[in-house]
């Protein structure tokens, strides 16, 4: 903890901090991902509180909660707009009143990305609508955009971040395993990296969507397998340039054994590498998936996605507001996360922070 909070380690977050662009990246990048954590607190077509009759309930994450629990008259799910509506007719002609008064507090957004709006007076797509609560309109379904680039963006993050540590847990720990040992383990790998990464990975891709059901877990893997290899590379090079350095030949003498070297001695000095390649990998991942979606091999419809809504725009050139939306969305996120990428391989440089005695 002490290494972590030195003196060196506190002038580089200052000077990240200095780097305004990537700073203000970092805190709006930040504030997306946490409001994509929380959708369900703003982007529902479940009510956040429901006062029934002197009781509060909370749907949002608590169980499905059936209409005839107030009173509406069937089993299934309630829907709170409808409630929301009713409670209001009831205000107006005095039939609540005291204690007993009835409301519902929705979402900003009181739409499910899932769920479909033929209400309007012309067939969707449907131009944005505050008073329906359709934000950024709706798509060619009569979805709401606003809540499928949210949940949407959530999928892509995850998937970003899920198959970045997953690659990288197995190509910095590989990559370290080759130039640290070198002979023959090295060389083998350096052949299977050869001629795996000739293996064409839209064509798996595509095998693979074909004979299973698209999911989540499945892209992850894909994109384990085929996303490891980048960062080998790096961490082979940074391995045999630092094994032969005074502190790892020191470490080897006392007898630590291989991965303790690695972990304890190695790792830790070659650690600026696997920071700063970090979010230009996110960006990769989140541009793979966005496009893969697009192409029609990515995620299963419903599910909420960037590249089946760009796909929505470009076929629909009619309703501009969809591929306005996913445009801006897509290149905001690019951006930024490419911003804290650029100030994080500027604060981390070390020239900044080296010395000649």
């Amino acid at each position: 903890m002490a290494n972590f909070f030195s003196d060196v380690t506190i002038k580089k977050w200052r000077r990240f901090r200095g780097i305004r662009r990537g700073y203000y990246a970092f805190i709006l990048f930040m504030l997306m991902v946490l409001l994509a954590l929380t959708a369900e607190l703003w982007s529902s077509n479940r009510a956040l509180i429901v006062k029934y009759d002197g009781q509060l309930y909370f749907p949002s994450y608590g169980k499905v909660i059936p209409g005839n629990t107030f009173g509406l008259g069937y089993q299934y799910e309630t829907n709170y707009r409808e409630l929301k509506a009713r409670f209001a007719e009831e205000a107006k002609s005095g039939q609540a009143s005291g204690n007993k008064k009835n409301w519902v507090l929705l979402p900003l957004v009181p739409w499910s990305p899932y769920e479909q709006d033929y209400s309007g007076s012309s067939y969707p797509p449907t131009a944005p609508s505050a008073a329906q609560g359709h934000y950024l309109g709706t798509d060619s379904s009569g979805r709401d955009i606003l809540a499928r680039l949210v949940y949407g963006f959530r999928t892509a993050v995850g998937f970003a971040f899920i198959a970045l540590t997953a690659s990288y847990a197995i190509g910095v720990f590989l990559g370290c395993a080759m130039g640290f040992v070198g002979g023959k383990f090295d060389l083998f790998f350096q052949r299977f990296i050869e001629v795996w990464s000739q293996v064409p990975f839209l064509y798996v891709i595509m095998i693979l969507v074909s004979l299973t059901q698209p999911n989540f877990m499945l892209f992850v893997g894909i994109n384990v397998l085929f996303g490891w290899m980048g960062i080998t590379w790096y961490m082979r090079t940074l391995t045999y340039r630092e094994k032969v350095r005074d502190y790892v030949l020191a470490a080897r003498a006392q007898g630590a054994g291989l991965w303790r070297i690695i972990a304890h001695h190695i790792l830790p000095n070659t650690l600026v590498m696997i920071v700063t390649l970090a979010p230009f990998t996110v960006v990769a991942n989140i541009s793979l998936l966005t496009a893969l979606d697009y192409l029609g091999f990515g995620l299963a419809p419903p599910t909420p996605s960037w590249g089946e809504l760009l796909r929505q725009g470009v076929n629909h050139l009619d309703a501009p507001w969809i591929v306005g939306s996913v445009v801006t969305a897509v290149s905001l996120v690019l951006i930024t996360v490419s911003f804290i990428g650029e100030a994080i391989r500027e604060a981390l440089d070390p020239k900044h922070f080296s010395r000649y005695e």
